[in-house]
């Protein structure tokens, strides 16, 4: 007589329908023509990333901005970035170095500029230098800001008592 078999037991599974290896076969496999790195805006891009995630790899674009690009240039942004063609890339890259022409206001990350007075939407290299120029021209006129840049403590409020501390008397020291 057989043993009765237990309620939440699994039918076991004839050994054809066993996958090889253990691992599940992906329904896409990538063709010849994948990128496996996509050059936008002088910045890298892991190809297997996908769109709205890959294009957040360029410093100066994040989730809405990349979210923004990825709707006007009518790509499905859960693609991955490297089987997109070389048409919609060059696509991308003038949609993202344009953006400025399209993008509300307050979606920009420099409005109105020091020197210029226009609005402008920076990338890579270019958002560091004038980010630098910021912080010296800050020191250069002694502004609060400047000082604290200056004396490397926090500039935007933050509490100083307890927390950023450096060096090594961060505690409490007795008295001798």
């Amino acid at each position: 007589m057989a043993a009765p078999k237990a309620a939440n037991a699994k039918p076991e599974a004839a050994p054809d329908d066993k996958k090889k290896g253990g691992k599940k076969a992906s329904a896409k496999t990538e063709d010849e023509n994948f990128n496996y790195i996509v050059r936008i805006a002088n910045s890298d891009i892991d190809g297997l990333k996908h769109t709205v995630i890959g294009l957040q790899s360029i410093k100066g674009v994040g989730k809405r901005v990349s979210q923004i690009i990825v709707k006007r240039a009518g790509i499905d942004g859960s693609l991955k970035i490297g089987s997109l063609s070389d048409e919609q890339i060059a696509d991308l890259e003038k949609l993202v170095l344009s953006y400025v022409e399209y993008a509300p206001s307050w979606a920009i990350n420099r409005q109105m500029d020091y020197e210029s007075g226009a609005d402008m939407h920076l990338f890579g290299n270019d958002l560091n230098i004038l980010q630098e120029d910021d912080i010296n021209r800050m020191k250069m006129i002694r502004s609060y800001r400047g000082i604290r840049h200056d004396t490397n403590h926090k500039v935007r409020g933050q509490r100083t008592r307890s927390n950023g501390r450096k060096g090594l008397a961060v505690g409490v020291q007795k008295k001798s």
